[in-house]
């Protein structure tokens, strides 16, 4: 369940797909996007915080990789999952007719929103609270199937044992202006494609498509 807000016009904000604008489908007069980039900034710092305190004695870069399982699309696209934040987002008809509700980039991105909104609407503790009850259980599993080992290395590894030349990675969709990019991914191992992958940066969407890859492949 979503927090109360002191302010509700922060939480109409959070939820305002750019598309919505046009049609003019949400009270607020803004969408979303600067709020995911206050929230993508808050997350991190929170979330390395918690990696801190937990984990004492890893390394800066064990520490990056848990940071990086913790905050991709994927993880937190759950997470909106988990709070129905697709069903409660304003969006255009247009959006919604191509499955913008469940949409994993998106839902990321409006639980970043979330993130921003919270903080200026109450802080730094209550945000921390919010990321302890949604987010950082979700590390447990994480760490139990290593999810935030380097996805390529491996399944180059898997690939390579079973015969193959190394997977090739293709963007097949690049969207959003240039400070909010998105980009979608997919590996081709042996000619096909084996996973696909969303990302704010290629390097991140290959990883998702990677992690899919291995997933299609039962390496997981």
């Amino acid at each position: 369940m979503l927090p109360q807000f002191n302010n509700s016009s922060l939480l109409e904000t959070a939820l305002t797909h750019r598309s919505a604008l046009n049609e003019k489908i949400s009270p607020s007069v803004e969408s979303n996007e600067r709020l995911e980039f206050l929230g993508d900034a808050v997350l991190e710092l929170i979330t390395t915080e918690y990696l801190f305190g937990k984990y004492p004695t890893e390394p800066e870069g064990i520490l990056t990789t848990y940071r990086s399982a913790l905050v991709k699309t994927t993880t937190l696209a759950e997470v909106a999952q988990e709070l129905d934040l697709g069903q409660k987002l304003y969006m255009s008809n247009g959006e919604e007719a191509t499955g913008g509700r469940t949409n994993p980039s998106l839902l990321a991105d409006t639980t970043e929103a979330i993130i921003g909104a919270l903080y200026l609407d109450q802080g730094y503790q209550p945000t921390k609270e919010f990321l302890n009850q949604h987010l950082f259980h979700k590390f447990d599993k994480i760490k139990q199937q290593k999810l935030y080992r380097d996805a390529k290395s491996f399944l180059q590894e898997i690939v390579q044992a079973k015969g193959f030349e190394a997977p090739v990675y293709e963007v097949i969709k690049e969207e959003g202006p240039d400070h909010n990019k998105k980009f979608t991914v997919k590996v081709l191992i042996d000619s096909q494609t084996t996973g696909t992958g969303l990302g704010k940066s290629k390097q991140t969407a290959q990883q998702a498509a990677a992690q899919k890859a291995l997933e299609e492949l039962g390496a997981t």
